[in-house]
């Protein structure tokens, strides 16, 4: 626990630099609910360092931010509101349990896809974060129009979720009508993020996505 907010105070302290009174507060805000969440185990300190670096890009961009908000069960990222808009962020650190050790690929590619689909209904956009060493593999109909998605990309999203999501499984509407709106590279050495069109990223990292 010592470990875990002394890290999230020096991060905080370097992500405060320049930042007038109000977003200073709203970003400790932000840090205390993670300690809070972390004293009873619900959080990780390398989820929760990406999510407050999101939290002030957000901020500065005029959201109203929160972090692991509820959503009908579920527990997303970053939850930013403005407007009558909303956004959703998940965080993607490309972490492989210890079980997937000899289908780490195979298990990304579903985890991304179900991260889209489940989550994406809950708000008028979203988006992924992830570290610039890791590389998503991101299925490219699901940075397509849901109008252009065909049947067959849409059971083949299916059939890979259903591989390791059952409870509850992902449905044929979930696929149908996700959409993956932006990818936030995170480097959380400088604490910055670079905003990239999925488009562009999947075109990047072409030779691993499918």
């Amino acid at each position: 626990m010592e470990r875990f907010e002394a890290d999230l105070n020096l991060l905080f302290e370097r992500l405060s630099e320049g930042l007038d009174e109000g977003a200073k507060g709203k970003l400790m805000g932000l840090r205390n609910k993670l300690i809070r969440l972390h004293m009873r185990n619900v959080v990780k300190i390398n989820h929760s360092v990406m999510e407050l670096i999101c939290a002030k890009h957000l901020i500065l961009s005029g959201y109203d931010v929160d972090v692991e908000r509820l959503l009908d069960g579920i527990s997303c990222d970053v939850y930013a509101s403005k407007g009558l808009g909303t956004l959703i962020v998940e965080v993607e650190t490309g972490y492989i349990p210890p079980e997937h050790a000899l289908d780490p690929l195979t298990y990304c590619r579903a985890r991304i896809a179900s991260k889209i689909t489940r989550y994406s209904g809950f708000a008028t956009k979203f988006g992924l974060a992830t570290p610039p060493h890791y590389v998503m593999q991101i299925p490219r109909a699901l940075i397509k129009p849901p109008r252009y998605r065909s049947s067959e990309e849409i059971w083949e999203i299916k059939e890979l979720c259903d591989l390791y999501y059952k409870s509850p499984p992902v449905s044929v509407d979930e696929i149908r009508n996700a959409r993956l709106h932006m990818v936030l590279i995170v480097d959380v050495d400088r604490a910055r993020i670079q905003e990239i069109d999925p488009e562009d990223y999947v075109e990047m990292g072409r030779q691993w996505a499918y």
